[in-house]
């Protein structure tokens, strides 16, 4: 059986599953899920991920669901081909651990709040954005990005001088960020984070995998 990711085009979770695969030259079958009819809560669906979310990656024997563990299956199984993801070193690969965490712990949350409050709740509810939400967590976003100009004056990438699965992580939800929530400026006012989305959200694969659904 060859890979295949349940999934949809728009999920966050998804794009940056697809973009590992991208980068590690493996090919895969992206299967849609019908969100809309609660496809992700079916029976067949729910047997896969019992929290009936997307995405979800089958490969041979193996059944996965949570991005961030897929990535790391996808880039230690597929080590020998493509980019290399996990670093080369003891040292590298716990700087890669380290800053998929700080980016699950840290940056996500209130990047993720900002992005629901002003692009995704008018989508899906038809609701405006609660300025007390925005507000608190623009300021822990702030507070986060001030870190992240200090490591990136440091290297190019975030766990060095390499690109790797640190850095694939933050891509989906800083797009939307970018693109829908007004607050781009945040971003772009940090020299060294500018520079670092600029690089990382311009590479050829992550351009494919954006233009799924489009």
């Amino acid at each position: 059986m060859g890979v295949k990711v349940y999934g949809i085009p728009m999920s966050t979770a998804t794009r940056n599953v697809l973009m590992v695969l991208m980068e590690k030259e493996v090919d895969f079958e992206l299967v849609p899920v019908d969100m809309k009819n609660l496809g992700h809560k079916s029976p067949e669906h729910l047997a896969m991920n019992p929290f009936g979310k997307v995405p979800v990656y089958q490969d041979d024997d193996i059944t996965l669901f949570e991005s961030r563990a897929i990535n790391r299956y996808v880039a230690s199984k597929y080590e020998g081909q493509g980019t290399p993801l996990l670093g080369s070193t003891p040292k590298e690969q716990a700087l890669v651990q380290q800053w998929m965490e700080v980016e699950g712990q840290s940056y996500y949350p209130p990047c993720g709040a900002l992005v629901s409050q002003l692009f995704f709740n008018k989508i899906f509810t038809g609701q405006g954005p609660d300025p007390a939400i925005v507000e608190v967590n623009e300021a822990k976003f702030n507070a986060v990005l001030d870190i992240y100009e200090a490591r990136l004056s440091e290297s190019k990438y975030l766990a060095g001088d390499f690109f790797s699965l640190a850095d694939i992580g933050h891509l989906a939800h800083t797009e939307y960020f970018m693109a829908h929530t007004g607050k781009a400026d945040l971003i772009n006012s940090r020299k060294h984070v500018a520079a670092w989305w600029k690089d990382i959200s311009t590479r050829p694969t992550w351009k494919k995998v954006i233009s799924y659904g489009q």
